[in-house]
C-alpha cells in the first residue's frame, strides 16, 4: 500500500492519507475517512466510517465493493483504461499457445521425441466469441482481430460495436457460442451474470472449442465446467479466475491435462498505472467537481 500512497499527488494541507496494510488497519482508520482508494476492504469497515463519501476501486471489478454494508449515498468509482492491455495480452497468449500447440511440443522436447508430423494452427481465420463488451472486452476484441480471428460478440444490450462483426445479447448467448474456436468470458459479475456459462451454454460450444474466463469464475458453473472438460465435450479451458480463490490444492483443475490453471494475474494492479486515475478524480472531488468512472450499482458496473 505504501506504493500507492507514494503516487498520491494532492495539494499540501488538504490530504491526510492513513495507510493500511491490513484489514484491522483499514477498521482503526475507517472512522477518519472521507475516501476510501482500496481492493477487498473487510465489510465491516463500512459501519465504521460515518464520513465515507467515495470509494475508488484499485482492480478491474467492483462486485467485492457492491455489498449491502456499503451506504448507498456512497459513490464507488472504477479504473478503466488499464487492463485492457494485460488482458488483451494475456488473450492472446493463450489463444496462440492452443493453435501453435505449444504443449504438445513442449511435451515431445522433454521425452526427446520429434513430432514433425505435428503442424501448427492458425489463429487467423478462428472465430473469437468475446462474452463482454466493455473497455477490456473490446481491447481483446481488437488485440485478436488483429492477428487475424473474426469476432463475435455479447453484450447486454446486443448494441453494435466496431471491435465485432456481430453482437449478440446475453439471452442469446448459446448461438454466439456456437460457431467459436474460442469463448472469452470479460463480463463484469453481476445477479444477471451469475453462472450465466452454464451448461445449456457448454453443450451449444463445439467439441474443439476453448473456453478463457478472465472474468470472474462465478459467471461459470464451475460443476457444468467440470463435467464438460472431463468428458471433453469441449477442448479444454484457460482459467484466471475462480468460484473460490485461491483455488484448493486438491480442486481437479490443478491436475486436468486439457485446463490451464493462472492465479488470477491476466489483469495486474499496479500502482503506478492506476493511481494516476486516482489523482485525476480526487482533484475533481477537491474542487467540488463530478467525479468521473463512476459505476452504476443498480447495474453492478
Amino acid at each position: 500500500m505504501e506504493a500507492y500512497a507514494d503516487l498520491i499527488r494532492a495539494p499540501r494541507g488538504r490530504v491526510t492519507l492513513r495507510v493500511a496494510a491490513d484489514h484491522d488497519a483499514v477498521r482503526k482508520h475507517a472512522r477518519d475517512c472521507d475516501v476510501f482508494y482500496v481492493w477487498k476492504p473487510p465489510v465491516d469497515a463500512y459501519a465504521r466510517a460515518p464520513r465515507l463519501a467515495w470509494l475508488q476501486a484499485m482492480g478491474a471489478g467492483v462486485d467485492w465493493a457492491l455489498v449491502p454494508e456499503l451506504p448507498p449515498g456512497v459513490t464507488v468509482t472504477r479504473a478503466p483504461g488499464i487492463f485492457g492491455a494485460w488482458m488483451a495480452e494475456y488473450v492472446a497468449a493463450w489463444c496462440l499457445h492452443v493453435t501453435q500447440r505449444i504443449a504438445e511440443y513442449s511435451r515431445a522436447q522433454r521425452e526427446r521425441r520429434w513430432i514433425e508430423q505435428t503442424l501448427p494452427d492458425r489463429l487467423r481465420g478462428k472465430t473469437v466469441c468475446v462474452v463482454g463488451l466493455g473497455d477490456i472486452g473490446r481491447a481483446v476484441a481488437r488485440a485478436l482481430r488483429g492477428l487475424g480471428a473474426r469476432i463475435v460478440g455479447v453484450s447486454r444490450s446486443g448494441r453494435a460495436v466496431r471491435e465485432a462483426e456481430r453482437v449478440y445479447p446475453h439471452r442469446a448467448l448459446t448461438r454466439a457460442v456456437a460457431a467459436a474456436d474460442f469463448v472469452v468470458l470479460v463480463l463484469p459479475l453481476t445477479p444477471h451474470t451469475m453462472r450465466l456459462v452454464d451448461a445449456r451454454v457448454l453443450a451449444a460450444m463445439k467439441p474443439t472449442a476453448w473456453l478463457v474466463n478472465i472474468a470472474r469464475g462465478a459467471v461459470v458453473d464451475e460443476a457444468a465446467l467440470l463435467a464438460a472438460l472431463g468428458e471433453r465435450r469441449i477442448a479444454g479451458a484457460v482459467l484466471d479466475v475462480f468460484a473460490r480463490e485461491p483455488l484448493a490444492p486438491e480442486h481437479p483443475f490443478w491436475t486436468m491435462d486439457n485446463v490451464v490453471v493462472t492465479p488470477h494475474i491476466s489483469g495486474p494492479s499496479t500502482a503506478e498505472e492506476i493511481t494516476p486515475v486516482f489523482n485525476a478524480n480526487l482533484a475533481r472531488w477537491l474542487a467540488g467537481r463530478p467525479l468521473r468512472h463512476v459505476v452504476d450499482r443498480r447495474r453492478g458496473y
